[in-house]
């Protein structure tokens, strides 16, 4: 039969998610401690669960040599070879046994605060290691209660923080409500492992589109990008590694069943779902959806800047309350946008026209000024007689 401590481990092991090896080098440690109290003497001393008992035993260890200098660690070996015959040689260690019985209530309770110690580090450390490599799942918590703006909830049998940063402005919670959120990160505190949540991050997104997209999930379909504004809006690029199949579509689900289960999971949060292209002119076109865009120039590739030109009544639309859709895109696409309307462009065509016609007209004045006495060597600029003509009538146009 089973001893009745060894079995009391095993259920603390259980309970609290640890090895019973854990626990029961805790009490190996807790008793050489109470002992080191009671006994007060420099000897080298040694703890051993014995499993058939359920006792630990206490053991002082000297070490065998020559010439004693120290009588509490070390044994002589005429000693040694008194005791235990030939077999006993220097260098080698013999335990004493010392009595546990004599070490009364305080050594007890000083045993009792290191188990608890030992054990509760162990759990920490535990909880620390799961979560930390579980970084970037979605999870399920139920709501405990608030701190300082902070939500404090429940995952199985610990507790994590939804900081106030890390909620989403048109959220709002009551205590025991079940809520879904990311693991953005595990951190080391005082009185233990602290689980931070978010339901802001991008890869909360990213995650919902995995368990609702069949596709996604098995790899035929990729999210090259998400990003979020939390409780307005977010954009996803996502790309088809297979031509059947339609990346959007597939997102978007029968009637947007799909995407729809995302919005309410994120409390109506509008998803732009867009496809993703490796030509930055047509990414970034896809990623000011839904806006219809006329035309996009690449001002300055090194420094990834666009200039995107859309009707005059799609400019409101493009740019989006507060600049959020073009705010969002530039995220997106990694591109700077500058976004213009078709009037606002013309104006900027006519302007650079009006300044052209300016510059030749005044580089004709100098030639005729220079006449025959310019003798530089130089080459005169020449332009085509019906040039000026056409910039001028350009200039014309009705605005």
């Amino acid at each position: 039969m089973q001893n009745p401590l060894l079995q009391t481990i095993e259920a603390l092991a259980k309970e609290k998610g640890i090895e019973a090896e854990t626990i029961i080098t805790a009490i190996e440690d807790a008793v050489l401690t109470a002992s080191r109290k009671y006994y007060k003497t420099n000897e080298n001393m040694k703890t051993r669960f014995n499993p058939d008992t359920g006792q630990v035993d206490l053991f002082a260890i000297k070490h065998i040599v020559s010439d004693v200098e120290d009588p509490a660690t070390q044994i002589s070996l005429k000693e040694a070879q008194e005791l235990y015959g030939g077999e006993a040689e220097v260098d080698m260690e013999i335990e004493f046994p010392k009595r546990t019985d004599v070490l009364g209530r305080i050594a007890a309770q000083t045993a009792k605060q290191v188990i608890f110690q030992k054990v509760r580090e162990a759990e920490r450390e535990n909880i620390f290691a799961e979560y930390n490599q579980r970084v970037g799942e979605v999870i399920n918590s139920t709501v405990k209660r608030f701190e300082n703006g902070d939500l404090v909830v429940e995952i199985g049998r610990v507790e994590a923080v939804l900081p106030r940063k890390e909620q989403s402005r048109a959220e709002s919670y009551t205590p025991g409500e079940r809520i879904r959120a990311v693991i953005k990160g595990v951190n080391r505190g005082v009185k233990g492992p602290q689980i931070v949540l978010s339901r802001t991050d991008p890869a909360l997104l990213i995650k919902l589109f995995e368990q609702e997209v069949p596709e996604i999930y098995d790899g035929t379909v990729i999210i090259r990008g998400a990003v979020r504004e939390a409780g307005d809006r977010a954009k996803v690029a996502v790309y088809s590694r297979e031509r059947d199949v339609d990346p959007v579509g597939a997102c978007v689900g029968m009637k947007g069943t799909r995407v729809q289960a995302i919005i309410r999971e994120l409390r109506g949060e509008k998803i732009d779902i867009v496809e993703w292209s490796d030509d930055p002119v047509l990414f970034v076109t896809n990623a000011l959806s839904p806006a219809k865009v006329q035309r996009v120039t690449i001002v300055d590739e090194p420094d990834r800047v666009m200039e995107v030109v859309v009707e005059d009544k799609q400019l409101s639309l493009a740019i989006g309350k507060k600049g959020q859709n073009v705010r969002l895109a530039a995220k997106l696409t990694g591109w700077r946008i500058d976004i213009k309307s078709e009037e606002e462009k013309r104006r900027e065509v006519e302007a650079q026209f009006g300044e052209l016609e300016l510059g030749d007209g005044s580089a004709n004045d100098q030639q005729a000024d220079a006449g025959e006495g310019d003798r530089t060597g130089a080459p005169e600029p020449v332009a085509p007689a019906e040039e000026p003509a056409a910039v001028a009538g350009g200039g014309d146009e009705p605005q």
